[in-house]
């Protein structure tokens, strides 16, 4: 079990829904959805389809642990040839090379506030008075936002719970423009959500405060993560009894080769790539040279970056924060003293300070709109119009499936039959002069991932295709991004893992304790590579199950190798299953540039030949439909959590190989361990540490 903690003194660890969790996760700030974690390993019972895993292996009682698979069909020169051939220009072309650029030559994409004067502050008056009464914001309000809890990467309907990171970063730009807004409130509490949309969420505040309207923080609890987002504010305030606890960042790591040792259980895993981790929980009892280099090298990198933001913002020296975290220090009133908070406060006495920085009076009213309201508040309201020039955003976060299942929600997950049907709709428009791919995913089914780097490819031989990476974007996340013409990556998105692991258990020695027998009857010299769960591999099936995972890891490599312009030695040296901040990917060619999605955009417009002073409309292709609407509506009405969807995904029984960074999966023909107590026991048991 890999957690990657930003350690606090009342901060819990995430841990994955079933079993098997390895984390990169934090008490403070480097906690993330379980959709997106890396490293995670869970039950899964599914009945694989017949041309996937391995062909020969087509055996009634499959229980296998697998990490990678490339894809159903092999890589052949042809192809290349075909893809090459369409290979987009910068400038939306198409000729046989790809061109690709440094980082400091792309655009940056920054925001640039421009004040309102003259005729348009006029009529932007004028729209705001005439807004729909849904609408209507009293001049001299604040926006209140509660920044707590998940964050999602996906739009939500309006009846649905939760926080969505396009619609907080739609408020923060709305409200820069919107004469009634004096400034936002942030109420910040424990986040769940990986560090690029707290990169994100934290560059929209920045943004913010160049239009000079008030932005001040309230921290009750307050963790590395809030704190990272707390001090881009103005202002930071916290009531005398806050939990404060900026102790800094560990790693852990769980094993459970001992515990199934002791039940009999003996994992066989065959991993290709050295810094695969994915499988060590099974098959070790401490932590490998590799792996503690790369957790390491990405602890690291997050420290540093957390060190080097928060001294610029509190203009504190880095230097005396390293001290201050060293000290241990919870006390708040020590916080005020040393310079990280403004002030100690109660909430009613925060606002009582944002009336008196409005020139209110004391019993006057502050009006407050909130952050679901103004959600409903439109872009034309304030002023802010698109172009003529469309650019289309498709959003895809969470596992990778490549069919919906029975018990699917109804906005979990990436489908890929839906996927495509957006790739191919953008693809045979003439309005779009270019994609964003927005990626949240830690990947998921092999075959899925590569049928959509397909359609990613060929809708990247006819306009611009942009990959914005957002928290994590790794093996089948990252093998949709690698279809892009250009990866743009937060700096401590992660991504990579180009690895291989796969593997079976070996229940002998459990069924003699408890005195079951299985036996099987076969045709095939390899049929019952799989299936025999009862024995070991014998020294043929193991050559052949090695020689499959490493032809597997060599597709995987080749396409990225491809995909990136790289030679395949050049690729071998930075995949072998090693994940990568977005920074370290950047200087390793696996990702372009660094930024946002207004980067991306950025990027976008550059490679469509549309000038960057020229707005343009983003078509956002991911919005919830009428149906969803209706079932949030519904979920809203009986209080059905959206959680309890998720974990019924978990459960559910999809087919084929798993392509995730956070990898082994257990499989099944299906029906097959409801009829098998063996199976059932270990499920139940697996599924409780």
């Amino acid at each position: 079990m890999w957690k990657l903690l930003l350690h606090s003194s009342r901060g819990s660890s995430i841990r994955g829904s079933l079993a098997f969790v390895a984390t990169l996760s934090s008490s403070s700030s480097f906690s993330a959805p379980l959709s997106h974690f890396p490293f995670q390993c869970r039950l899964h019972l599914s009945p694989p389809s017949h041309s996937q895993f391995f062909p020969p292996f087509q055996s009634p009682a499959l229980l296998s642990l697998v990490a990678f698979h490339s894809s159903s069909y092999s890589f052949d020169s042809k192809l290349k040839q075909e893809l090459a051939d369409k290979e987009p220009r910068p400038d939306g072309g198409i000729n046989n090379s790809s061109v690709r650029f440094a980082d400091e030559d792309y655009p940056t994409g920054d925001f640039d506030f421009a004040p309102t004067t003259g005729w348009s502050k006029f009529l932007l008056k004028l729209k705001t008075l005439i807004a729909f009464p849904l609408e209507g914001v009293r001049r001299g309000s604040i926006l209140t936002m509660k920044l707590r809890g998940r964050i999602s990467e996906q739009l939500k309907s309006p009846f649905s719970q939760g926080l969505s990171l396009p619609q907080i970063c739609e408020n923060f730009s709305k409200a820069a423009y919107d004469p009634r807004i004096s400034g936002i409130y942030l109420h910040i509490d424990n986040l769940n959500c990986g560090w690029a949309k707290v990169e994100e969420i934290r560059r929209q505040i920045l943004n913010f405060k160049r239009s000079e309207k008030i932005v001040v923080a309230y921290v009750p609890s307050c963790r590395e993560k809030e704190y990272y987002l707390a001090c881009a504010c103005e202002e930071i305030y916290a009531p005398p009894s806050a939990y404060f606890s900026l102790f800094g960042f560990t790693v852990q790591a769980s094993f459970l080769r001992g515990v199934l040792d002791n039940i009999g259980i003996e994992p066989q895993v065959e991993k290709i790539g050295k810094y695969k981790s994915a499988g060590d929980q099974l098959t070790r009892r401490t932590m490998s040279e590799e792996t503690c280099e790369m957790m390491t090298a990405l602890l690291d990198n997050i420290y540093a970056n957390w060190l080097d933001k928060v001294s610029s913002s509190r203009g504190i020296k880095r230097e005396e924060i390293e001290n201050f975290i060293n000290e241990g220090v919870y006390q708040v009133d020590r916080l005020k003293e040393e310079g990280f908070i403004t002030n100690i406060m109660y909430e009613d006495e925060v606002i009582a300070r944002l009336k008196e920085r409005l020139g209110l009076k004391t019993n006057g009213n502050l009006h407050m709109v909130n952050f679901r309201k103004y959600c409903r508040v439109k872009r034309w309201t304030v002023g802010i119009s698109g172009g003529k020039d469309l650019i289309a955003i498709i959003r895809a976060s969470g596992s990778i499936s490549r069919v919906k299942g029975p018990l699917s929600a109804s906005r979990s997950g990436i489908i890929a039959e839906q996927f495509t049907e957006k790739i191919r709709k953008v693809r045979a428009s003439r309005q779009y002069k270019a994609a964003i791919i927005r990626i949240d995913s830690p990947g998921g089914d092999a075959l899925a991932s590569d049928l959509m780097w397909r359609e990613i490819r060929l809708l990247a031989a006819s306009k611009p295709v942009i990959a914005s990476l957002s928290d994590v974007a790794a093996s089948g996340g990252y093998y949709m991004a690698m279809g892009a013409g250009t990866i743009v990556a937060e700096s401590l998105t992660l991504t990579g893992s180009i690895g291989v692991v796969t593997g079976k258990f070996n229940l002998g020695k459990l069924y003699e304790k408890i005195g079951f027998n299985k036996e099987i009857i076969s045709r095939g010299k390899y049929a019952e590579v799989l299936a025999a769960e009862q024995r070991p591999f014998r020294p043929d099936e193991a050559e052949l199950f090695a020689k499959s995972a490493q032809h597997i890891y060599k597709q995987f490599r080749d396409k990225a190798a491809f995909s990136r312009s790289m030679t395949v030695e050049r690729m071998e040296e930075v995949a072998r299953g090693r994940v990568w901040t977005g920074e370290a990917a950047a200087s390793h060619g696996l990702v372009d540039a660094i930024g946002g999605l207004s980067r991306a955009v950025a990027i976008a417009k550059l490679k469509a030949n549309i000038p960057q002073d020229r707005q343009v409309t983003l078509v956002e292709l991911s919005r919830p439909s009428l149906p969803e609407i209706l079932s949030g509506a519904g979920n809203a009405l009986v209080e059905v959590d959206n959680t309890l969807k998720e974990l019924l995904q978990d459960w559910t029984f999809s087919d084929g190989v798993q392509a995730r960074m956070d990898g082994i999966m257990l499989e099944r023909l299906e029906g097959y361990a409801h009829r098998n107590p063996v199976l059932r026991l270990m499920k139940e048991f697996l599924g409780s540490l």
